[in-house]
């Protein structure tokens, strides 16, 4: 049976956690698919909302994009009737904002609330010791993904 790898070693820890947070992703995303949206889709509408009133030239450089590319996703979820698009009034109305729809916006919370369902369900089936562990790696992973 293998030791459990040091501390230190980075690499070694690496190694174990890719494929698991990997196979996490893969449940995750499964869950989109059942409502007919991509993570890319979600991603956007995440952003949107955090941003409402966003441009696509903004929310392009946000979700590391071309303008053409994002102008094209921004097209599919019009015609999905989850985004708008609305004429700025101010200074440039040249200016499109971007605004989730009431249909958008369901989508989102829809997404979010099968998700947590998939983990807390999977979380229910360990052990108060082995969940507990989990909880306290939550605070050292979020700073792994928030380091530039």
């Amino acid at each position: 049976m293998d030791a459990p790898p040091r501390a230190e070693d980075s690499v070694a820890i690496a190694n174990r956690l890719r494929p698991v947070l990997l196979h996490v992703n893969r449940h995750l995303r499964r869950e989109l698919h059942m409502l007919g949206v991509s993570s890319g889709q979600v991603s956007i509408l995440a952003a949107i909302r955090d941003r409402p009133g966003i441009g696509v030239a903004e929310l392009a450089a946000a979700e590391g994009t071309a303008v053409p590319s994002m102008s094209v996703h921004i097209d599919r979820l019009e015609a999905g009737g989850l985004v708008t698009r609305r004429r700025e009034e101010a200074a440039d109305r040249r200016r499109v904002g971007l605004t989730l729809t009431p249909g958008g916006t369901r989508v989102l919370r829809t997404v979010r609330s099968r998700r947590t369902a998939w983990l807390a369900e999977r979380l229910a089936a360990l052990s108060a010791d082995e969940r507990e562990v989990i909880a306290r790696a939550i605070g050292p992973l979020a700073a792994l993904v928030n380091r530039s």
